[in-house]
């Protein structure tokens, strides 16, 4: 959510509505954990409901107690039972680590309950409607540019791999500089290249432009050699451009070269606060590169719900991608 994002939740029903917005996407079956320090929020954590006989919440208790929110609010999305009981064996956890906690909250089939209240004059036994999706705090989310999808798969389909003629385009650009380039570039060469495509690529965006299909190739390409990855990553900034320029190329390139662009884009989400986006950017460049070092170590950060303001200086490891370093 964007940080100069301020709605005033005053009641359970707006801790309800708003929480979409925080998130990205409407949850369902899943835990969504909401720390604050004073009136504003501080940290946001999702996490899918655990199957009969699972229980993760230990985990989940420490690394919300490593974020020193004064107090966090749990809202669990789906059927009872494993919403109670992944509720109540939170909460314990989190009271052993010393966490306070303010809410307590089911959301059920459109209808929500109160763990903390038990007086049916104002929390009856059938539950409460959950609020309108044009009530006045969706409204007042939705004013100051935030959205939430349908879905958490609506927000992975954001950084899927585009289609259709798209996709033959870049196909043909990506097999047409695989024979240009025969056995490659030199290293000195291609760092130098690389550092010029992204620059090339930050100047189109920055003025609403896109790359060609043969630069995005070229790019992406040139995003496997360490240097052109160093260079991209220490001048990613808080512009939403830079979300743009890497979710375009992400979504673009052929897939050997989708690890290099996807870390960039969990990079650029998670410095402005949009963990969702950046946990499933972070996803797809693993997933076609379990070993990429970078997205590794954000895929870390981002599993202990770690905010970028927490980290000093956090730029690319040495030999922060696989392959042939340049």
């Amino acid at each position: 959510m964007n940080p100069e994002c301020t709605i005033v939740v005053r009641s359970p029903a707006d801790l309800i509505a708003v929480t979409p917005y925080l998130l990205g996407f409407h949850p369902a079956d899943s835990l969504v954990v909401i720390g604050t320090v004073g009136r504003a929020v501080s940290f946001v954590g999702r996490h899918d409901l655990p199957p009969p006989g699972g229980d993760d919440t230990g985990p989940i208790a420490q690394m919300v107690a490593r974020q020193k929110a004064q107090t966090v609010s749990l809202l669990g999305f789906g059927p009872p039972e494993p919403v109670n009981r992944t509720i109540g064996a939170l909460v314990a956890a989190l009271n052993r680590a010393g966490v306070r906690v303010r809410d307590q909250l089911r959301i059920t089939a459109g209808r929500w309950w109160s763990f903390d209240c038990a007086d049916p004059s104002c929390c009856p036994p059938e539950g409460l409607p959950v609020p309108s999706p044009h009530n006045p705090i969706a409204a007042a989310a939705v004013f100051q540019g935030q959205v939430a999808l349908p879905n958490r798969q609506k927000l992975v389909e954001q950084v899927a791999a585009v289609e259709g003629e798209e996709r033959r385009q870049m196909a043909a650009a990506t097999a047409a500089l695989n024979l240009k380039l025969g056995e490659g570039l030199p290293r000195t060469l291609m760092g130098r290249a690389g550092r010029k495509a992204v620059l090339h690529a930050e100047r189109q965006h920055a003025a609403g432009r896109s790359l060609t299909y043969d630069e995005t190739a070229w790019l992406g390409a040139l995003l496997i050699g360490r240097t052109a990855f160093d260079f991209a990553v220490n001048r990613i900034a808080d512009e939403p451009w830079h979300l743009r320029l890497w979710t375009e190329t992400t979504r673009r390139v052929e897939v050997p070269f989708v690890p290099g662009p996807a870390a960039l884009l969990g990079y650029a989400a998670w410095r402005v606060g949009l963990g969702p986006l950046a946990r499933v950017a972070v996803d797809r460049a693993l997933r076609h590169d379990p070993y990429h070092r970078f997205a590794t170590i954000l895929d870390r950060l981002l599993a202990a719900g770690i905010s970028h303001e927490a980290v000093e200086d956090f730029g690319p490891p040495a030999g922060s991608v696989r392959g042939r370093a340049a």
